[in-house]
């Protein structure tokens, strides 16, 4: 399993930015998948997720509340590539962003997101003023 993330930089308070993932060595429909980050100083946190699309999860949807309307997350299947869009970025968003995958992972529960088997290297975002 691999996967690679990229579109990390710098960006001004209130810009845009779209990071991407790109995966490999697995069945990317088959697998849930996540986006995590690290800001300087705090612990890891899931930011959002999207579920594999059979009947038991039927590709459901999820976000931490402080990116909520502001993220987006989405796949393309045919790609093998997961995508995480932010707008509205403010300095809380400055981290390392991890992208991430999973057989059959434990959906969040609210703000709090469960181990996930697989993760990228990981690609910087810094939002300034």
């Amino acid at each position: 399993v691999q996967l690679v993330e990229s579109g990390g930089g710098l960006v001004q308070t209130g810009g845009s930015l779209t990071l991407s993932c790109a995966a490999s060595g697995f069945p990317f429909e088959e697998y849930d998948k996540c986006w995590f980050r690290q800001a300087p100083g705090k612990e890891r946190e899931g930011i959002s997720c999207v579920a594999r699309s059979d009947p038991k999860w039927r590709g459901n949807t999820y976000y931490r509340e402080s990116v909520r309307g502001r993220f987006t997350m989405y796949n393309d299947n045919v790609k093998n590539t997961m995508y995480l869009q932010m707008n509205s970025l403010t300095s809380e968003d400055t981290a390392v962003y991890y992208c991430t995958a999973d057989p059959d992972f434990r959906p969040p529960s609210g703000n709090v997101y469960y181990h996930m088997d697989h993760w990228g290297q990981g690609t910087e975002v810094t939002v300034s003023s």
